[in-house]
């Protein structure tokens, strides 16, 4: 969950998951759009589908317990070889390096690093800079206070150098590129694409929702009928004419995304069957939802 997201946003779900799947063997047992409702909110949802089937190899693999070796690790889904590192050390208290974002801000400061670190030649060279600085013992310690540096004082924005521990022998501040470094990623252009959102509404109130493709935006979540041109995906029978809403505009990391919402009330239920990707869902009872669709279809109760 902190792949992505900030503690402070975390928390909730955190307590909320563990409280559903409070051991591997529970998750890798647990369908899919469990897994995925509690997810909803957090954003990257692969990284949820990626956790789940983890927990499905531990659980036929290794015999329900998390490897303990950085091949084991990274061999599951998901995990690459920081979040590995970080397993080791702070888990089974390993000699093991990490380089999450935190930890890269701060070596690419303190060793005056520059380029983008998602260049693979960056990336080796702060590698190597990680590694380096291991100590001898209290792996975990130092994982935890190598990521708190870059959280708390080493921060993106308004370093907090006289407070630092490590300041008097850093690049960065020696010869004030603290606010250049890292180097940022080169701007790439920002895409747009337009889809039409249809909230379709039976006689008794209920929301007509469809299960998205696994891959992709909002994977395998439950979401409203989606079209690309003004024109019903779905055909219905005695519907009246659809009211277009207000447009919401969903910023994601490569593209913005205007949704626009078309409402269609009164359709007969009959002429839409449920099915294992198309349900009919009382408007008090829906499924976990992408933040962004629950908000279209609360706007529209509400009209």
């Amino acid at each position: 969950m902190l792949q992505q997201t900030q503690v402070s946003v975390v928390i909730g779900y955190f307590q909320r998951f563990m409280e559903r799947f409070p051991d591997i063997k529970t998750l890798s047992e647990a369908p899919t759009e469990d897994v995925l409702s509690l997810w909803a909110g957090l954003g990257y949802y692969a990284r949820a589908r990626n956790l789940h089937s983890a927990a499905r190899v531990v659980a036929t693999e290794f015999g329900g317990q998390m490897p303990a070796t950085l091949e084991g690790l990274v061999s599951l889904p998901g995990i690459g070889r920081s979040t590995a590192g970080a397993i080791l050390s702070m888990g089974y208290g390993q000699r093991a390096a990490i380089l999450d974002g935190n930890v890269k801000r701060v070596l690419a400061r303190h060793e005056g690093i520059a380029g983008w670190p998602g260049q693979s030649a960056v990336a080796k060279t702060l590698w190597a800079a990680a590694e380096a600085r291991l100590p001898d013992q209290r792996f975990g310690d130092f994982t935890q206070a190598s990521m708190d540096l870059g959280a708390t004082l080493c921060t993106r924005h308004q370093p907090a150098c006289l407070h630092c521990p490590v300041s008097r022998d850093c690049s960065a501040r020696r010869t004030d590129r603290t606010l250049t470094l890292p180097t940022p990623k080169p701007k790439a252009r920002r895409g747009h694409r337009t889809s039409y959102l249809w909230l379709i509404r039976d006689p008794q109130n209920r929301v007509l929702l469809e299960r998205r493709p696994p891959t992709g935006v909002w994977g395998g979540l439950w979401s409203l009928p989606e079209s690309d041109a003004l024109e019903c995906p779905i055909r219905l029978v005695d519907s009246p004419a659809p009211t277009e809403g207000t447009p919401l505009h969903h910023e994601l990391s490569h593209f913005t995304w205007e949704l626009k919402p078309v409402s269609v009330h009164g359709t007969v239920s009959l002429a839409v069957q449920d099915s294992d990707n198309r349900r009919w869902y009382p408007a008090n009872a829906l499924p976990g939802l992408p933040a962004p669709i629950r908000r279209l279809i609360e706007l529209d109760q509400n009209t």
